[in-house]
């Protein structure tokens, strides 16, 4: 009977420890690029309160312009002028996802934004975001990095 007992112990034990376990990298990786998905999502659609969703209270982003948007109402506000000012179609193709820590990740990616006009020139950049995750599941986005590459053809 004891053996018995010991073996089932034996089968319980690894179960309560995966059940235990944090999400497996590639759940947490599909999940910060579904935040930069939705993040372009919002900007083609200029809406201000998808935008606010994905943000922490105190997000910065700085701008290939060199202006430094602090705050999550400074963001939401300068990505909808810019969204005006630089008509287009947006895309974001995250290349690598790093987890600097528990509940902090960094995505790397290429953005683009091609102009539907005649003739207009694709601008090419690299776009950094850092993001926090505030709830098992829930990233959202703590601070944007965008890049200008020294030669445009990259």
């Amino acid at each position: 009977m004891r053996l018995v007992l010991a073996g089932a112990l034996c089968c319980l034990i690894p179960v309560a420890v995966v059940a235990q376990s944090p999400a497996p990298a590639s759940v947490e990786d599909a999940a910060i690029r579904d935040v930069v998905r939705k993040y372009v999502d919002a900007r083609e659609k200029r809406d201000a309160k998808l935008l606010e969703a994905l943000f922490t209270e105190d997000a910065d982003q700085m701008t290939t312009a060199g202006e430094w948007r602090r705050g999550r109402d400074n963001v939401v506000r300068g990505g909808l002028a810019s969204s005006q000012a630089n008509p287009g179609s947006r895309q974001i193709a995250i290349e690598a996802v790093r987890f600097l820590a528990p509940g902090v990740a960094i995505a790397d990616g290429r953005y683009e934004i091609s102009d539907a006009q005649a003739g207009a020139a694709l601008r090419r950049m690299w776009t950094t975001f850092v993001l926090m995750r505030d709830r098992p599941g829930e990233w959202r986005v703590a601070a944007i990095r965008n890049m200008a590459p020294t030669d445009p053809a990259r």
